[in-house]
């Protein structure tokens, strides 16, 4: 009985190795489905936003594939499939937890509060959260906002950071919502507000593309700055290690530099405008020493 007991447990330690060693978590669903489910925006000029031809492309997509990439060497399934899910800003987060997509391919502004829920690459990339209003208005301030129109996109940290300001400094705003950036930025080019609160880079962009780019242009006061990663299921180590050290290595090897000046120094589609944003020197530092730290 005392040898059963021994060779049970001898059995038992064998066996260990093998099973920590099989993916687990993300992996293991990828596995067992054969497939990755990318969630990507359709406006989000040039993180994840569609083309011409109405296909997903932009920074995030380009980082995403080569996740894929690492995603099939790991798994050894060189036939994985993907698939490319829609999603909006106020349903990125729960379409990752209840599990319909496996990453967020697109720009996600890393909050403490949000680590509560969900789990983020390190960065790749820093905003600041800015306004765009008319070029020839008076708006100079957040101050400068009070008793007036003011478009929003749900679920975006903007809504949370005006409230503030606008608590610190005495002043009240009329908040127009809108469920996505082009519908905000639509609601100031109509009328219908006086100023879009939203990360600097989306404005910009939003700016470029529009019919009258020379018409509009960002204020310098920032509510604060941010830095986006991509989104992944929390408590998921394997996953985001796998994640984590892809990115590190294409900032290591100058792929992400690379691509960042595909996406935001050189024409891109549909109309070919050139964003011209160069890397800020906050960003700068985040390449230079990843990290997944939150705000």
């Amino acid at each position: 009985m005392k040898w059963r007991a021994y060779l049970v447990l001898i059995a038992a330690a064998i066996c260990i190795p093998a099973h920590a060693q099989s993916p687990g978590g993300t992996l293991a669903r990828i596995k067992d489905a054969a497939e990755i489910t990318l969630g990507h925006r359709d406006v989000s000029v040039p993180f994840s936003y569609l083309d011409e031809n109405q296909k997903p492309v932009g920074f995030a997509m380009d980082l995403c594939a080569k996740i894929v990439e690492e995603v099939k060497t790991e798994l050894k399934l060189p036939s994985l499939r993907t698939k490319l899910q829609p999603i909006q800003l106020s349903t990125q987060i729960p379409l990752i937890q209840n599990g319909t997509i496996d990453i967020v391919c697109g720009p996600a502004t890393n909050t403490l509060e949000r680590q509560k829920v969900v789990a983020f690459s390190d960065t790749i990339f820093v905003s600041s959260i800015r306004a765009v209003v008319k070029k020839d208005g008076a708006i100079k301030r957040f101050e400068d906002l009070n008793d007036k129109l003011v478009s929003l996109t749900t679920g975006s940290t903007s809504i949370a950071l005006l409230a503030s300001r606008a608590q610190e400094k005495k002043f009240q705003t009329k908040n127009v919502m809108s469920a996505d950036h082009a519908a905000s930025f639509l609601a100031l080019t109509t009328g219908r507000s006086e100023a879009f609160v939203m990360d600097d880079i989306l404005l910009a962009s939003l700016i470029a593309n529009s019919s009258d780019p020379g018409d509009w242009r960002i204020i310098d006061d920032s509510l604060r700055t941010e830095p986006y990663g991509l989104i992944i299921r929390k408590d998921d180590p394997d996953f985001k290690a796998l994640v984590d050290k892809t990115l590190v290595a294409m900032m290591q090897n100058g792929q992400f530099q690379a691509l960042y000046a595909k996406w935001f120094m050189s024409p891109i589609p549909p109309r070919n405008v050139n964003l011209n944003f160069p890397m800020t020197p906050p960003l700068k530092d985040a390449v230079a020493n990843p990290n997944d730290k939150g705000v």
